[in-house]
């Protein structure tokens, strides 16, 4: 039988930050075997772990296909192997996966992430459809990282009272959207991120996107350290600090069940 567990990352509190499935393995079952278990779950994101020596391998999985990077599945399967007793909370959890090595601590009660960082290059336009799906929001910055869209608007308020049109999301072909505004007070930034073509209309908390916003928002306020803020209807927290080409994301996690698979994958 196999360990599955439900765990909301980004959060002190249960029912709020964003929920990851996450199963240990002794081995990782083929693709469709763990897609389908993905599915099952009905997460944004659930991940497959399998010990190998010292370190670990792990995969992601959305309902529709494996991804190459996730921050708040990596933080909940962290959670799960120290809480669970399958790896020692004095040492570095670290993850071998398709985005390269990821280093997982335990600082100061928060459990930090270290993962690259992302660039992102300023475009000259957007999808025609995008910002009409996006309820008519008044870009200041747009910009591209890998397959991901990047928009700057003026204040934090504008980000929160978004109303998106998902279909008409969907017909701008792009994996995702981040939308992102300067904090107006506790947080230094506040963001959303929106992908329906893989599934997602809203992510409630996105870590990967951070890795992003980290050097975006490092430029426009000339320093490294950030209180960040998800403003999604779960909403979550993100502390952040650039080094370099990496970022340490830092958050907690909840677990909020924990049950066997009664067959094999």
């Amino acid at each position: 039988m196999i360990d599955i567990y439900q765990v909301d990352s980004f959060t002190s509190e249960r029912f709020k930050g964003n929920p990851a499935g996450v199963c240990i393995l002794e081995e990782f079952a083929n693709d469709k075997s763990m897609l389908n278990m993905a599915r099952e779950m009905n997460l944004s994101e659930t991940a497959f772990v399998v010990r190998n020596k010292d370190e670990f391998m792990l995969r992601w999985f959305t309902t529709t296909f494996e991804i190459d990077l996730c921050g708040h599945a990596t933080l909940a399967t962290a959670h799960i192997l120290w809480t669970e007793g399958f790896w020692d909370k004095d040492k570095p959890i670290i993850f071998n996966t398709r985005s390269g090595k990821l280093i997982v601590n335990l600082k100061d009660n928060l459990l930090e992430m270290n993962f690259p960082s992302l660039e992102c290059s300023e475009v000259s336009a957007l999808p025609n459809s995008l910002i009409e799906a996006l309820g008519g929001i008044k870009p200041i910055f747009l910009g591209k990282s890998g397959e991901n869209y990047l928009i700057e608007v003026a204040t934090e308020e504008e980000v929160r009272g978004m109303q998106i049109n998902v279909s008409k999301l969907l017909e701008c072909k792009m994996k995702g959207v981040i939308v992102t505004a300067k904090g107006a007070g506790k947080y230094d930034f506040v963001s959303r991120f929106f992908a329906p073509e893989v599934g997602v209309s809203e992510d409630p908390v996105t870590g990967s996107a951070h890795c992003v916003l980290a050097t975006f928002w490092s430029e426009r306020l000339g320093k490294a350290k950030f209180s960040a803020y998800q403003c999604s209807k779960r909403g979550g927290e993100v502390n952040l600090e650039l080094l370099g080409d990496r970022v340490l994301l830092r958050g907690n996690a909840v677990t909020i069940f924990k049950g066997k698979l009664l067959e094999e994958l």
